[in-house]
């Protein structure tokens, strides 16, 4: 569970003044585009929806890179065509388990809002109105295309000259204010290079990405581990019991006999099962009820009657900084305490009047956590951050709103540099693991045909299933 550790980066109180600076960097950035391009429309050739811009910026780095480190880089090349596997092999894996999953869910794409197919575009957290992504500003896209584009095509440009194939120019594309970056090799000699050297410029760029998540994954935990602190507990859920749906005595006040469920409403419930109050969605229970299994409740407890929300801060001014501050100050308290309990979501805070309840003769909240770590490479990951960041506290930036600046920065570095290795490694065409894929085929089975034919057949089902899920999106939200 990765958002409460996440959560830092929604104290976005301050920052709203930087949309209009930011705004104003777009607009000054656009014109700078446009006048670029009319004072050199002579040096652009358009191709498509692009204006290109070839230069020769960058060729001698290349060049030199390729030859200084040749001893290094040549080896290399085995590591860098097994990563372009494992990501193809990973983004199908990923790609085919979401699909079957948001399309057989009848609210991920409602409650996920954001298309499946959307380009990287400024403020796409405010286009769809989502709070589970950090803001994503005009300077961060400028930022985050820097350093993604440049590395991707400098990797593809490195390992194309260290196996002797031309590089005619480095450039930009325009297409409005949104700009990309390519490396244009000599096609002739790519086609004639065998199949390894091939393999290597072509992966090479999504390895480039991968080195770049990690590095900024580092800068990422150090920088949070210095410039953020503890300030609060998350909860994940209330107090909760299990219950036998025979044992259930009314529902809302009506007779569990006479009561008609509503198996599509998510209205929640008021149970009452051996003299103790529950609480539960009419659809869940309707749906214990059917498989005729135990219903997971949540208890009448004081945080649930109270809606208590957001991450704990402080209670009666004490401030509340790890779990075991919070369970041993709600010990400290006696059953029918009045408490007051301040909340923040990130953007505000809160207070909550509080009476505690009895359970097993203590005081009782009614809040806790249900741990949900992933295993095999996520969960390493994952056990390594949790070392530097509890993923159930709260963090404060003692940097002010320039700490929540940089801490969303690197967030949306790491994703999109891990997404962009990711994609670009599809079998689909108009990526480099279009290509890679057809190379695979060919020399697996020696016939062109064959390639051609699977580098087809694999490009129009991912198109068709990308096709489903907007589908799929737009029946949803429409």
């Amino acid at each position: 569970m990765w958002w409460p550790f996440l959560q830092a980066s929604t104290q976005k109180i301050g920052l709203m003044s930087f949309i209009a600076y930011d705004i104003i960097f777009l607009v000054v950035f656009t014109l700078l585009v446009v006048l670029f391009l009319y004072t050199h429309r002579h040096n652009l050739k358009r191709e498509g929806l692009l204006y290109l811009y070839r230069t020769k910026v960058g060729l001698r780095v290349i060049e030199w890179t390729s030859r200084k480190y040749a001893s290094i880089l040549k080896p290399m090349q085995y590591l860098i065509i097994a990563s372009g596997y494992a990501l193809m092999a990973a983004m199908l894996w990923f790609l085919a388990s979401f699909s079957y999953n948001y399309i057989r869910s009848p609210f991920l794409a409602e409650q996920l809002r954001v298309p499946v197919l959307t380009p990287l575009i400024p403020y796409i957290d405010k286009l769809f109105t989502v709070d589970f992504l950090p803001p994503f500003y005009f300077t961060y896209w400028i930022i985050i295309i820097a350093i993604i584009a440049v590395p991707h095509e400098f990797a593809h440009g490195i390992f194309a000259r260290l196996n002797k194939i031309r590089i005619h120019s480095t450039g930009f594309g325009f297409l409005g204010p949104f700009l990309a970056a390519f490396v244009e090799q000599n096609e002739k000699d790519m086609t004639k290079a065998k199949k390894f050297p091939q393999l290597a410029v072509l992966a090479a760029g999504t390895f480039a990405n991968v080195l770049t998540a990690i590095i900024f994954g580092i800068i990422f935990i150090l920088f949070t581990a210095a410039a953020f602190t503890p300030a609060g507990v998350y909860f994940n859920t209330y107090s909760a019991g299990i219950i036998d749906v025979s044992s259930i005595n009314t529902i809302n006040g009506v007779p569990y006999s006479e009561f008609k469920l509503d198996n599509s409403s998510s209205t929640v419930l008021k149970i009452t099962s051996d003299n103790l109050t529950y609480f539960a969605s009419s659809s869940l229970l309707d749906r214990a009820v059917k498989e005729g299994r135990q219903l997971v409740a949540y208890e009448d407890s004081p945080a649930r009657r109270a809606n208590l929300s957001g991450a704990i801060t402080h209670i009666n001014g004490k401030e509340i900084n790890s779990y075991d501050i919070l369970r041993s100050t709600i010990q400290d308290y006696r059953v029918g305490d009045n408490i007051t309990i301040t909340t923040t979501n990130g953007k505000l805070s809160r207070e909550f009047n509080i009476t505690l309840a009895e359970k097993e003769g203590r005081a009782f909240l009614g809040v806790g956590i249900i741990p949900n770590e992933p295993s095999g490479i996520r969960g390493f990951v994952y056990s390594f951050i949790k070392e530097v960041k509890d993923p159930f506290l709260y963090y404060h930036s003692d940097l002010g709103d320039f700490g929540i600046f940089i801490y969303d920065l690197l967030w949306w570095i790491i994703i999109i540099c891990i997404s962009v290795a990711l994609v670009n490694m599809l079998p689909v065409g108009m990526f480099d693991g279009g290509r890679f894929f057809y190379l695979t085929v060919l020399g697996i089975t020696g016939s062109e045909k064959a390639g051609k034919r699977a580098f087809k057949i694999s490009t129009w089902i991912i198109l068709l299933l990308v096709a489903a899920l907007m589908l799929k999106w737009f029946l949803a939200i429409f």
